[in-house]
């Protein structure tokens, strides 16, 4: 088996020379993409093809940004990243469809073991990190490991999610917790939407 093949299946890992050498191409890739100017569009979406394992139409993360690995992350439509998304992704990540991340968000799959015997034999305990569809996470939010969050869901700025958050929720705070459900009554009035629609076609 791969040592990629079994990273991903395996939720332990010891820091070995092909994790080091993962760590270097994903550096190498954001660095490269730190750089680019804005108008250089094709550019960023080809080194985002090369870094994740794969990635839908029309992705945008704003720069600067971090990666750990990238091959274990994979991104759907319309993914939008404010400036300074960090990616801790030595495990697996899946993010939906429209997904809008504020700015100074990180995902993070790993953690170390607790007790200081093992955690200085070194490595890395992973849990895999989903996302669902159409989700907004606010600015400054920590999401860690083995957080799954549902489809349509809305994080609060600077929340700390350590758990799973249902689809169709608001949900703050640290740790974070489930605010209420989204219904009809968070549909914007008349004027809000004339605005929103207003800055939209500017």
């Amino acid at each position: 088996m791969a040592y990629n093949d079994k990273v991903k299946l395996d939720n332990y890992y010891h820091y070995v020379e092909p994790w080091w050498q993962d760590a270097y191409r994903a550096s190498q890739l954001t660095y490269d993409y730190n750089l680019t100017r804005i108008t250089e569009v094709q550019k960023r979406d080809e080194i985002l093809r090369d870094l994740f394992a794969k990635v839908g139409e029309e992705p945008l993360i704003e720069p600067p940004f971090h990666c750990d690995r990238g091959f274990f992350t994979t991104i759907g439509n319309n993914f939008y990243a404010n400036f300074g998304f960090t990616l801790l992704d030595s495990g697996e990540v899946v993010i939906g469809d429209d997904v809008q991340i504020g700015p100074n968000v990180t995902i993070c799959t790993a953690s170390h073991p607790v007790h200081p015997e093992e955690r200085i034999q070194g490595g890395i305990i992973n849990e895999p990190v989903h996302i669902g569809n159409n989700v907004w996470i606010g600015a400054h939010v920590f999401i860690g490991p083995g957080v799954h969050i549902g489809d349509n869901a809305v994080i609060g700025a600077g929340s700390i999610v350590i758990r799973d958050i249902p689809a169709n929720t608001v949900a703050v705070g640290n740790p974070c917790r489930v605010l209420r459900q989204i219904t009809d009554a968070d549909r914007m009035d008349e004027k809000t939407r004339q605005n929103y629609v207003g800055n939209a076609d500017l």
